[in-house]
């Protein structure tokens, strides 16, 4: 079974920085890609940022190009989320997840599950 839980959420003033963890375990972890999703109290969930674990390709949402960056690291089964810049409208609870397809950036190509961290940024 595998487990990911995510840290590093928590309150900051816009134009800040967080980096959010997100640490997988479990016997037989085996991932393609690895995604950051966030979602907002009434909105749906929406894609932030997703990296290929092979070649550590990576793919952002326009409103967050310039200012996260994703990363991992395969030996600790690890992916990263730094957050620079930090908005209001980046407010939300932040999910990792895993994919079996390496080119997947869509919520439903994934099917393991952080519990998610809540990320606030006030104005």
């Amino acid at each position: 079974q595998v487990q990911l839980v995510e840290s590093g959420g928590g309150l900051v003033q816009a134009g800040g920085s967080l980096r959010l963890s997100c640490a997988a375990s479990g016997s037989g972890f085996r991932t393609s890609a690895m995604g950051w999703f966030r979602q907002a109290p009434g909105k749906e969930r929406e894609s932030v940022a997703t990296i290929t674990w092979t070649d550590g390709s990576t793919w952002y949402a326009e409103s967050v190009k310039g200012r996260f960056t994703i990363s991992r690291d395969n030996a600790k089964k690890t992916v990263y989320l730094q957050m620079n810049s930090l908005k209001p409208e980046d407010t939300a609870v932040y999910y990792c997840a895993s994919s079996e397809f390496g080119w997947a950036t869509r919520p439903a190509n994934y099917r393991s599950w952080g519990q998610g961290t809540q990320v606030t940024v006030t104005s």
